[in-house]
């Protein structure tokens, strides 16, 4: 036994032995290798990127916990408006609510890397009941597949008290973001930007701009007052609503009005902040984080938006008075400083479920021109026209349930709205000067007169069919080469239709109170469904245990006939099986019938072409998009489309993408929000063979669910269970102290009672002491 405990004595001098030799090629070794667990701003790898400069590695340590905002470390928020920036307050938009944050920050810590810099993120799981993953929207992993951030497809969830190490190479450049894939913690505050840029010889739209800089990374996302978890049950299976409330841009907004007898008055917590100078160009990166059926319009007073990327692919650069962003889309728009040095509005104008039949959902933030204070002239007049909807109240009648269509007209009348008076209200940000008297454009921004005139990109429910006022994906133009998922007939081609039906979702409509009896009938819960077919994610994660897979677990529609999914409530694991370098065309049509609703899609592993993208009327069918397209009615732009991962398809109407399926894996495709991505609207594509998929890494987590058989136990109740014994061996191969004895002694367990093996012990232990003393 002493001999032994020399061994242990001697392996842990050999473990400081081999980090000083590592500290000393370290020293002298021309790669960066930076290990940081910094803020943001502080972080080696946010820097300039140099053409062949060595790539960096940079980590990161995530906290994800349950939290609040307007605590204790937020001090006198937002009265002294200062309080609201200090170390741990998150004010959102004043209201008290539970968040699930990482590093208490609201957005979360932004990563900024250049292209090719390793990514190695320590996520420590510190929420109370919950396991977590994070999903690195934007990166296809195609290296590192286990990565991907997926519950259940290509990992364990990780458990409360643990820990999970993501490592992979920020392969795609451009803006993205990284955020939870559990249940609904991206909603309630588990996001954040993921920037990867690249060196300016490398940039093919430097030349538009001046500059890029990270205090100009604007996120939005859909807020509430209560947990998204709340919300989500509360609609479901009680009467509350799914509409948000409102907006918040990089964690900021004004919502809740806080009384102050002593000024007699009001005020607010802070907004967000965007400092220019004049007579310059800068990129701004928007990135939509947000969960609900609320697309976002965007627009800058007096300014036009120039949109040079979507979703990390440069495009040739479009001009635009306003854009609308969808849920997990990212559009990178260059603003040029030419106006007169002053405080404008950016406007951030909620639709869909947003929109002024419901809450009106809304949000602005302030452009700041260096030296406003200077200008003698008015602050902030208005040229630009904005358009006020045709209806300012909500109807009374919203949806026909009889006949499941919507009546509700996106056709609005131009009106010009002039500016009101000046709020005095309380508003800051970081990196500027915090001030209690800090002025804010003139005009009372609503929801009313945030609608801008004029040329508009990605507009809602709009296809090529639109004409010039209105661009859409397809006709904007790629500045990426052509490749092969181009070719004029794909490999494979899929159909997903998808809509809202009237089905017993047996997770909500139990028996007793199935889907037709509930009253009154406002609360039947429709199921959104891709093809019919709701996903039933598996026990297990499928890539790292695909050898637990069986040949038939996956459905779709075509395995399926028989169950009549029309009609009934058809859940299973929903998925198709894509050979590998195969080119797929998948042909996604939302059919209308139910009413008017959005579905932002996401694919995984991969970015697409956007090829078509037409609106036909106010439904449509799979047959009938296959007739328009043996018709010659489907126009494929196969020459420069733009490269996406994240698209909308008009209501009643159709988006076709093509990708090229060289990454194997498996692979989710799933809607960005998060109420219908929840109750099963994905499915995954397994891409190639089981064999021609990367191995799974040493030690990788292994999950699943545990059902013994009864006789198992019973067997039991007459055994015993053995003690220790002294003749047996004192070590472990999953030890990792035993590794070392491993490489030291060979390929077998020490003995106490082999005496070589103690001689050999001890010499070695000398041995190793004598140098680490003398080295």
């Amino acid at each position: 036994m002493a001999f032994n405990l020399s061994a242990y004595v001697c392996t842990f001098l050999l473990f400081l032995i081999l980090n000083k030799i590592n500290y000393i090629l370290g020293e002298n070794s021309t790669s960066l290798h930076y290990e940081y667990v910094l803020l943001e701003d502080e972080h080696p790898c946010r820097r300039t990127c140099v053409s062949n400069a060595s790539p960096m590695i940079c980590r990161y340590t995530f906290q994800v916990e349950n939290y609040y905002t307007m605590t204790k470390a937020c001090h006198d928020c937002p009265r002294n408006v200062t309080d609201c920036f200090r170390k741990d307050c998150i004010p959102g938009d004043g209201h008290e609510r539970a968040v699930v944050v990482v590093n208490r920050k609201l957005p979360g810590p932004t990563i900024e890397v250049c292209r090719d810099d390793m990514v190695i993120v320590d996520v420590q799981n510190h929420l109370m009941s919950e396991s977590t993953t994070i999903h690195w929207h934007g990166q296809h992993q195609k290296e590192t597949p286990y990565m991907d951030g997926v519950p259940f497809v290509t990992q364990c969830p990780i458990l409360p008290r643990n820990t999970f190490r993501y490592i992979f190479k920020a392969s795609q450049a451009g803006t993205h973001l990284w955020h939870s894939h559990i249940g609904m913690q991206r909603v309630d505050g588990c996001f954040g930007p993921l920037i990867v840029r690249v060196p300016p010889d490398e940039n093919s739209v430097k030349q538009f701009y001046d500059y890029d800089l990270q205090s100009h990374v604007i996120t939005l996302i859909d807020w509430e007052k209560m947990t998204a978890t709340e919300k989500f049950l509360y609609h479901h299976h009680s009467v509350g609503d799914n509409k948000p409330s409102t907006l918040l841009v990089n964690g900021l907004g004004r919502h809740r009005i806080f009384d102050d007898a002593d000024i007699n008055g009001t005020y607010h917590t802070p907004l967000a902040r965007f400092r220019v100078e004049q007579g310059y160009r800068y990129r701004f990166r928007l990135i939509n984080a947000g969960y609900l059926n609320c697309p976002i319009e965007v627009s800058v007073d007096n300014h036009t938006i120039k949109v040079i990327s979507t979703d990390g692919n440069d495009v040739i650069p479009v001009e635009a008075e306003s854009l609308v962003t969808y849920a997990g889309e990212r559009f990178d728009f260059v603003l040029n400083a030419d106006q007169p040095k002053s405080l404008y509005w950016i406007r951030f104008r909620g639709l869909m479920d947003c929109d002024e039949r419901f809450n009106r959902a809304h949000q602005v933030a302030v452009l700041e021109y260096e030296g406003f204070e200077d200008y003698e002239g008015d602050i902030a007049s208005p040229r630009a026209e904005y358009e006020e909807p045709s209806h300012t109240s909500a109807p009374s009648t919203l949806y026909n349930l009889e006949d499941n269509t919507t009546d509700v007209n996106y056709e609005y009348n131009t009106t010009t709205v002039e500016p009101s008076t000046t709020l005095n209200i309380l508003n800051t940000q970081p990196n500027v000067i915090y001030s209690n008297s800090e002025p804010l454009p003139e005009g009372d921004p609503n929801y009313d007169n945030s609608r801008r005139t004029g040329r508009q990109i990605n507009a809602l429910n709009r296809g090529t069919e639109s004409g010039t006022d209105y661009i859409s994906m397809p006709q904007i133009v790629s500045l990426n080469e052509w490749d092969s998922s181009l070719k004029t007939k794909p490999d494979v081609q899929i159909y997903l239709a998808y809509d809202f039906y009237n089905l017993n979702n047996t997770k909500f409509h139990r028996p007793g109170y199935e889907f037709y009896n509930v009253k009154p009938v406002t609360n039947q819960l429709q199921t959104p469904q891709l093809n019919h077919i709701s996903m039933e994610m598996p026990s297990f994660p499928l890539l790292p245990q695909r050898d637990q897979v069986p040949e038939d677990m996956f459905c779709n529609n075509e395995t399926v006939k028989e169950n009549d999914c029309v009609n009934n409530y058809c859940e299973c694991h929903h998925g198709y099986e894509i050979p590998l370098n195969a080119v797929v065309e998948l042909v996604i049509i939302d059919e209308g019938f139910a009413y008017d609703a959005n579905h932002p899609l996401h694919l995984h592993g991969y970015a697409f072409r956007v090829v078509a993208m037409e609106r036909v009327g106010r439904n449509i069918t799979v047959q009938q998009v296959k007739d328009r397209d043996r018709a010659g009615l489907v126009k494929r732009n196969l020459l420069n489309p733009p490269i996406k991962d994240t698209v909308t398809v008009p209501d009643g109407g159709y988006t076709i993408v093509r990708f090229h399926a060289t990454n194997p894996g498996y692979w989710i495709f799933h809607c960005h929000i998060e109420f219908h991505a929840e109750i099963g609207m994905a499915l995954v594509f397994r891409v190639g063979k089981n064999s021609q998929m990367l191995p799974v890494p040493e030690g990788f987590p292994r999950c699943g669910s545990y059902l013994p058989e009864e006789y198992e136990y019973m067997q039991n109740e007459n055994s015993t269970i053995e003690g220790p014994s002294d003749n047996k061996p004192l070590c472990s191969k999953n030890n990792f102290i035993n590794k070392f004895e491993k490489v030291l002694f060979g390929d077998y367990c020490l003995d106490p009672v082999a005496s070589s093996a103690s001689i050999i012990t001890f010499s070695a232990c000398i041995l190793l002491t004598l140098f680490n003393i003398f080295f």
